[in-house]
């Protein structure tokens, strides 16, 4: 079982940034991939970015690569999002979730049914 929690959320003008970060219980941590995903209203939850066990590799949606980053250090047991150059259209709930299927090469999981676990959610608001 692992438990999320998000944080870092906020209210930010257009071309700022803001870093979330989600802290993991348990110790298996270090054995699950790590994602974010966000939800805007009347949307459909939808893949931000995602690491691998080791965070070695990253994934990341087309409209936020060169913008976002997505970090961990599994001595922390923690998964950070940085966002930069934020646009009004990245205005959401963002949600840290995990899996623990081994991503490798093109082979990760962008789809939220495949991932298990799920934090509460931090909202992201961008201001024009």
């Amino acid at each position: 079982q692992v438990q999320l929690a998000e944080s870092g959320g906020g209210l930010v003008q257009a071309g700022g940034s803001l870093r979330l970060s989600c802290a993991a219980s348990g110790r298996t941590f270090s054995t699950h991939s790590m994602a974010w995903f966000r939800q805007a209203p009347g949307q459909e939850r939808e893949f931000v970015a995602a690491t691998s066990w080791s965070g070695d590799i990253t994934y990341y949606l087309d409209s936020v690569k060169d913008r976002f980053i997505i970090t961990r250090d599994n001595t922390k047991n923690t998964v950070w999002l940085q966002m930069n150059s934020l646009k009004p259209e990245d205005t959401a709930v963002y949600y840290c979730a995990a899996t623990r299927a081994y991503f490798s090469g093109r082979d990760y999981a962008n789809s939220a049914d495949e991932y298990d676990y799920w934090g509460q959610g931090t909202q992201v608001t961008v201001s024009s």
